[in-house]
């Protein structure tokens, strides 16, 4: 049974840029968690799609984005609620099992947790992650950067026939 996909549009905020034209994609339950490695599940996944570059952590607790690339997150152990778009952006509570596709331009930050949090995070092939901050005043500068992303030809999560290649249309 495929489970719905919820689509979120977030628009400039406060000196963080988000995406004018791509949607915030949280795919619930998309992965069963089991065995004694979840996060091998989610690595496993994403590189069968074409996206690597991965990496295990968790969420950072300040506002940031990626003017350069698009982010996978899979969330294999814990809970955590992230604040998405800046101050007053849409917050997601993501638990086991969650993946959340994140554009370019997207600013998301860390409010909590609960449980010992195990994130996989990864990036479409060809991408490399910046890191900026929204205090920096790049804002507009960076919104150039962030339209200029191509969109990844597989979705991390189905491939060829996945959600992101319905809300994800090229401009």
């Amino acid at each position: 049974m495929t489970r719905p996909v919820h689509p979120s549009l977030l628009l400039s905020n406060g000196g963080i840029p988000n995406n004018p034209r791509l949607p915030l994609l949280h795919y619930p339950d998309a992965v069963t968690i089991e065995g004694n490695d979840p996060a091998a599940a989610f690595e496993d996944l994403f590189n069968r799609h074409g996206w690597g570059g991965g990496w295990r952590n968790g969420i950072l607790g300040f506002h940031h984005y990626h003017s350069t690339a698009h982010e996978v997150l899979g969330i294999y152990s814990g809970e955590v609620t992230v604040l998405f778009g800046g101050e007053g952006g849409l917050t997601v509570v993501a638990k086991p099992g969650d993946v959340i596709l994140v554009p370019a331009g997207i600013g998301h930050k860390r409010i909590a947790t609960r449980g010992r949090l195990g994130i996989v995070g990864a990036y479409p092939e060809g991408q490399h992650a910046d890191l900026c901050q929204g205090a920096t005043g790049n804002g507009e500068r960076h919104l150039t950067a962030v339209k200029a992303v191509p969109i990844p030809p597989l979705d991390p999560v189905h491939g060829t026939d996945g959600p992101m290649h319905q809300y994800w249309q090229t401009a």
